[in-house]
């Protein structure tokens, strides 16, 4: 199970590449990427912060939770940090299974980690205003929906 947080772009179809690359126990293989969003039209850029170390850390221990979780033969999370643009590409995340439920729910599962625990801080920056995008509802409901807490596993 691999999870990266970087500043740089990503190329997707490498990283898809080199990662089925490796898969051999399973039948499925799911992917999403999550891109810069402007509902308003006026976004100049998203800046988001994280802090090194830790967020690697609690990014790798729910890709892990998920492996066990859904039975994944493996699984990536790629997300990125700093001045993103609209339509850029802000994370990935990628899991392989025996079967293709068990594929989707995991990369689903990861996704609502992502969008509701992660621990990031976004900032929309727009037209000479600054706002700190909040946490919602709707995200935290998704992730409580798995039953799960939405905490990993305690070590």
């Amino acid at each position: 199970m691999s999870a990266r947080v970087q500043e740089a772009t990503f190329d997707f179809a490498a990283e898809m590449t080199a990662f089925q690359s490796t898969v051999t126990r399973s039948g499925a293989v799911v992917s999403f990427t999550g891109v810069v969003r402007d509902d308003t039209g006026n976004l100049d850029h998203m800046f988001i912060e994280h802090y090194p170390g830790m967020t690697e850390a609690a990014l790798q221990k729910f890709a892990d939770q998920a492996t066990e979780i859904f039975d994944l033969e493996k699984a990536l999370v790629i997300h990125r940090y700093g001045q993103l643009q609209p339509g850029e590409a802000i994370m990935m995340v990628a899991t392989a299974a025996r079967h293709r439920k068990d594929a989707f729910a995991g990369a689903d599962y990861l996704m609502d980690y992502l969008k509701s625990r992660a621990p990031f801080w976004k900032k929309e920056l727009s037209k000479g205003s600054a706002a700190w995008v909040a946490a919602k509802a709707q995200d935290e409901a998704e992730l409580a929906a798995w039953g799960l807490e939405g905490t990993a596993k305690e070590s």
